[in-house]
């Protein structure tokens, strides 16, 4: 295999930066921006810490984070499955990567920043959501916003429903869970889920 060792190996077979990808980094929210972000319920949320790097899916109804003010966004933390390792590597190394997605958009846009786990009683309240409130929040203090080139969801037609896959043609949780331990009761848990899913939504 061929591979790539330096800097300047790269740059012999990549054409240059466009005026237009580098103009689009701010430091800060812009109007346009914050728009794309507050119409975004759906990021990927990437981290690292001691054992390595970690992306974990968030949504929410609706915006997935609020924006407090041009440099700072918050993400409350729903229920999950309390493996926390997003935020155990949030605790160790404050380094954050944001992706968000918006449906029918093909424009993604991106915060890299440091975050920190608040729990102050009073930002968790404000978030309550079905008399329930997330166990923490994401404080993300952006370094830099850009939105994303368009063509990877372009290329993969991410909204198209023609090309939406059936879920009765993929493995279920349960299969998955049963494939990666023998001895795990794919039945019930598959039974289960969806009521649990409901019951802990938030």
């Amino acid at each position: 295999m061929t591979t790539i060792r330096t800097i300047e190996q790269l740059a012999e077979i990549y054409d240059g930066v466009s005026e237009a990808s580098t103009a689009k980094v701010t430091v800060a929210l812009t109007p346009g921006y914050r728009a794309m972000i507050e119409a975004s319920p759906f990021l990927a949320l990437a981290t690292i810490g001691p054992e390595g790097m970690d992306c974990s899916p968030r949504g929410d109804a609706q915006s997935v984070v609020r924006v407090q003010n041009d440099k700072t966004v918050l993400l409350p933390d729903w229920r999950g499955n309390n493996r926390i390792d997003s935020l155990q590597n949030i605790v160790r190394d404050p380094r954050v990567a944001l992706m968000f997605l918006v449906p029918g958009s093909n424009t993604t846009m991106r915060i890299n920043g440091t975050a920190a786990v608040s729990i102050d009683p009073e930002l968790l309240v404000s978030f309550e959501t079905d008399g329930k409130h997330p166990r923490s929040v994401i404080v993300v203090e952006i370094n830099e916003v850009y939105f994303q080139c368009a063509r990877a969801l372009m290329r993969s037609e991410l909204w198209n429903p023609a090309r939406f896959q059936d879920p009765a043609m993929l493995p279920s949780a349960g299969e998955l869970l049963r494939q990666a331990k023998a001895s795990f009761d794919k039945e019930t848990y598959d039974r289960e889920w969806a009521a649990r899913a409901a019951r802990t939504m938030w």
